[in-house]
């Protein structure tokens, strides 16, 4: 098997005694490019080109976190849409290759209120505008982010243009009606890997996570995990390793009888990009797995969980996205402030009996969370490897080790 592919840099304790750069990409001498993003609903917002010159469709959706820019661009379940900040100055600390959550941008298109020309940080290593260039990321700034945002909470998440190459607004409106949208699409497997790998990458040591999280060490390894990836954030893994486990990642394709074969203790279901209705294939191998081995799902896993439980999932209006969501623990009746990124939800309507409720979303009673009765296997909506966000959730992957360590609870 492979290793997972590693840009990092081995940690520098000197770089902690680095005073602040202020670093400045501001164009010298070139005029601004100008940029549109078009609605299916026939509004037309006209900016300035931040990234890459191009034309690219998505679901216009919206993130409501402060920080974090760099692993949202790289979570691969951003596939399909086209991204909008709300907060209104992004980029001001630049990118760093320790900060990816993928081997590349995954989303279609990023919208910005205003990119900061200058980037303070001493683990800087390109601009935001560098990084999106390079990557060929089509993306916009200067135009009013907070009407559009109002927009689509008010109407609902809507398809869309971002074009650099066509300026004609009746010409992009038309193409938004004509893209396809998320539902109904295998988003999955543009974005999972092609080939199994064993994990061997910590949580990164700038978090000091690792002084505090459990498990035997980078060599004396614990549990055996496979991680099923549908389009894994890598800060999960990192965190299952940081744990003590073993960790061998599978493509979501891969079958019941190819998981088992790896002899794992426990089984995780990866987070991953759109619409989980389509993705029999996974339903049907998490179906044939329950009872075999503990398993923990998170976002895209917790809505496969329950689709292989027998129930269904929906579209929402516009999505949790963002890194101050509060959840509703309900055994304790503890609130955690939860890190998020989903646009379909578990109706919860469908919810077959051997399903428990465990989480709430405080803001709308969405289901956050499962858990089953009969057999070893629970999950979560949201993401507590938390990368970028806050740490409240934790302890879910202690839990899982807990529940791999212990018989099954009946």
């Amino acid at each position: 098997m492979g290793n997972p592919p590693s840009t990092r840099r081995p940690f520098d304790q000197s770089l902690l005694q680095m005073t602040q750069s202020a670093q400045s990409d501001a164009p010298q001498g070139s005029a601004p490019r100008l940029a549109k993003l078009a609605l299916e609903d026939g509004t037309v917002y006209t900016g300035t080109s931040i990234g890459a010159d191009g034309e690219v469709d998505g679901e216009v959706c919206f993130n409501t976190s402060m920080t974090g820019y760099q692993e949202i661009l790289t979570d691969p379940s951003y596939r399909g849409q086209i991204v909008t900040m709300t907060y209104p100055q992004i980029g001001n600390y630049g990118v760093s290759d320790e900060d990816l959550e993928s081997e590349r941008p995954h989303l279609s298109g990023f919208v910005v209120r205003e990119h900061s020309r200058i980037r303070s940080n001493f683990r800087s290593e390109a601009s935001l505008s560098e990084f999106l260039q390079e990557w060929g990321v089509v993306a916009i700034e200067s135009i009013d982010t907070r009407a559009l945002v109002r927009r689509i909470r008010s109407q609902g998440a809507m398809r869309g243009i971002l074009s650099t190459q066509d300026m004609d607004d009746e010409s992009l409106v038309a193409k938004a009606k004509a893209s396809p949208g998320l539902v109904g699409r295998d988003l999955v497997r543009e974005v999972m890997p092609d080939m199994p790998c064993d994990w061997r990458e910590p949580v990164s040591e700038w978090t000091h996570l690792s002084k505090v999280e459990g498990g035997g060490g980078k060599d004396e390894r614990g549990p055996h995990v496979v991680a099923l990836d549908f389009g894994m954030k890598w800060n999960i893994p990192r965190h299952l390793y940081n744990h003590g486990c073993q960790v061998t990642v599978l493509p979501g394709t891969s079958s019941a009888e190819e998981v088992l074969a790896q002899q794992p203790d426990g089984v995780f279901l990866s987070n991953g990009p759109g619409d989980p209705e389509p993705l029999d294939y996974a339903a049907a191998t998490i179906r044939e797995l329950l009872g075999k081995q503990p398993i923990f799902g998170i976002c895209l896993g917790h809505q496969l969980l329950s689709l292989a439980c027998g129930a269904k999932t929906f579209k929402m209006k516009f999505g949790h996205r963002g890194a101050n969501q509060p959840v509703h623990q309900l055994g304790t009746g503890t609130v955690e402030i939860t890190s998020q990124n989903h646009g379909f939800a578990v109706d919860e309507d469908t919810l077959p009996s051997e399903l428990e409720v465990t989480h709430r979303s405080l803001n709308d009673q969405t289901i956050e969370g499962v858990r089953h009765r009969e057999v070893d296997a629970f999950s979560v909506q949201y993401h507590p490897e938390a990368s970028a966000g806050p740490h409240d959730s934790h302890y879910l992957f202690q839990q899982f080790l807990d529940r791999i360590k212990l018989p099954a609870v009946k």
